[in-house]
């Protein structure tokens, strides 16, 4: 029986953070803003395919080259680096500015008034989620930032999801990842985590994923489904 989460953990990149404002810095570098979900699409599939092959990098090294690889596409498939370091620091160094969605303080203050704690598990960089959770006035509603770079494996790897429970010195099973990516929630119900999904982004969950404990059409739905099961 899935039971009540004692700590849930947020993932970061578009279930708490808004992507689609960092299309400015992408027109700003000559690239139109459309060109953002190609980007992040690659940035997660290298990231992946590292951790796959037992490699890592970082955010925001798999994020410059994907960035690169990007622009010089769209130039012609013998076009080297199009984008000079410059403006690829310019588009990078906006993920830390970005704004919140507008369901995750609600649903933080939520569990904070259920005395849950929240904790963000990211594959992005850790100093970029503080100030990202800074600027959004949310850094009192979150306990703590767990990022890949302190266990060298991307999500959806075991290993992560398994790092969080250490680190928050919870079992998995009351530990809940809360997600509005399919393959996040699979790679945490696999490993044992309690698991919540909205479908906000995605739409429809994917049918080839392990279900989630919980849905909603938003965060607060999500945590107030989690608050409901059993607590015993």
């Amino acid at each position: 029986m899935t039971r009540r989460p004692r700590i849930v953990a947020f993932d970061v990149m578009e279930t708490m953070m808004m992507l689609h404002p960092l299309r400015a810095r992408f027109e700003d570098a000559g690239l139109p803003g459309e060109a953002l979900g190609i980007w992040y699409a690659r940035t997660l599939r290298d990231g992946m395919a590292l951790t796959a092959t037992g490699d890592f990098q970082p955010f925001r090294r798999v994020a410059a080259g994907a960035l690169r690889a990007v622009s010089a596409r769209r130039a012609g498939a013998a076009a080297e680096r199009v984008l000079d370091d410059a403006a690829v620091e310019h588009v990078l160094d906006g993920l830390a500015s970005l704004p919140a969605h507008p369901d995750v303080e609600p649903a933080l203050r939520r569990l904070a008034a259920a005395d849950v704690p929240a904790v963000c598990l990211t594959n992005g960089a850790g100093a970029t989620t503080m100030a990202f959770l800074d600027g959004a006035g949310l850094t009192d509603l979150v306990d703590r930032v767990i990022s890949i770079e302190e266990v060298r494996r991307w999500k959806p790897a075991a290993a992560v999801y398994a790092h969080a429970a250490t680190a928050t010195g919870v079992p998995a099973g009351r530990l809940a990842l809360v997600a509005a990516h399919a393959w996040d929630c699979h790679g945490a119900k696999r490993a044992g985590l309690v698991t919540g999904w909205t479908g906000r982004l995605e739409g429809r969950y994917g049918d080839v994923f392990a279900p989630p404990d919980v849905t909603g059409g938003d965060l607060v739905q999500v945590v107030e489904r989690l608050l409901a099961l059993d607590a015993a």
